[in-house]
């Protein structure tokens, strides 16, 4: 007698729908909205955590994605936001640090994290990303260890975590400096792409946003730590799939947003999560 093994899709159609749903955070931001744009021409329902009083910050995505208001440094506000996702993909945090205000690189970047992984445990969520940061020579010490720090709390608590080191990020298109794009060069061509040059070397973000979307859907077991050659691999697809969140950003005949507590690396944008504007 024939038999015929049915996928747990089939068998448990609520189950495979609730297997797309990615939460992400640092909504109305750089990486953030780049990742869920490329998550949504996936296939993935996401759901985006906004810092409150960014909403406006969304563009277009706000009409392509759920998202919630929530406040990553306070626990009380992100309680129950994981539940009936598969994985939270994490992208909040600042490459410059302005401890004057309080906001010290361990507080940017490694209490976050802290925080979205515990909402992980604590709303039944499998799976988290976290964004994270290659080690290169421009590249603040204190901003790596508190990374590094942000990896080893979200293994330590038992989630199973993936983490992209990835290198700064760039718009397509964006003025640049030239010392950065030689990198991109270098990192881009054998052989010098075989060496550092592959993993430091910024990276287009659209490149970025896609490969980290695979990585988020596909949940290897047998790796989870991922560098920019992973990225730039898994990113290769028509880049014209993806909605573009920054369409509505882009006219350089209009002033440019002042950050508070960060700054473009160069002319390069940084990726991840902006701290709140001076007031």
């Amino acid at each position: 007698m024939r038999t015929t093994t049915l996928t747990t899709a089939v068998l448990n159609p609520s189950a495979a729908a609730k297997d797309k749903r990615v939460l992400v955070t640092g909504g109305g931001t750089f990486l953030g909205d780049s990742i869920a744009s490329a998550l949504i021409a996936a296939g993935a329902e996401v759901t985006l955590l906004v810092r409150p009083g960014a909403e406006d910050k969304l563009g277009a995505l706000a009409g392509r994605a759920r998202w919630w208001s929530s406040d990553v440094w306070n626990p009380a506000s992100l309680r129950g936001r994981g539940r009936g996702h598969a994985i939270v993909v994490h992208t909040v945090g600042s490459m410059i640090a302005d401890p004057q205000q309080g906001l010290t690189h361990n507080w940017l970047n490694f209490v976050s994290a802290r925080n979205v992984a515990n909402m992980c445990v604590g709303d039944g969520v499998p799976h988290m990303l976290l964004m994270s940061a290659v080690r290169a020579p421009w590249v603040s010490g204190d901003y790596i260890r508190a990374k590094r720090d942000a990896e080893a709390y979200m293994q330590r608590v038992g989630l199973n975590g993936m983490i992209v080191r990835a290198p700064v990020a760039y718009l397509r298109g964006q003025r640049r400096n030239p010392f950065y794009q030689l990198l991109t060069l270098l990192g881009s061509i054998p052989p010098t792409s075989w060496l550092a040059f592959g993993r430091i070397a910024p990276i287009p973000v659209d490149v970025l946003a896609r490969g980290v979307a695979k990585i988020a859907l596909e949940r290897r077991r047998d790796k989870t730590m991922f560098y920019a050659p992973d990225l730039r691999r898994l990113g290769k697809s028509d880049r014209r799939t993806a909605i573009d969140p920054f369409s509505e950003r882009n006219d350089d005949t209009q002033p440019r947003r002042k950050f508070h507590a960060i700054e473009l690396l160069g002319e390069d944008t940084p990726f991840g999560w902006s701290p709140p504007e001076e007031k």
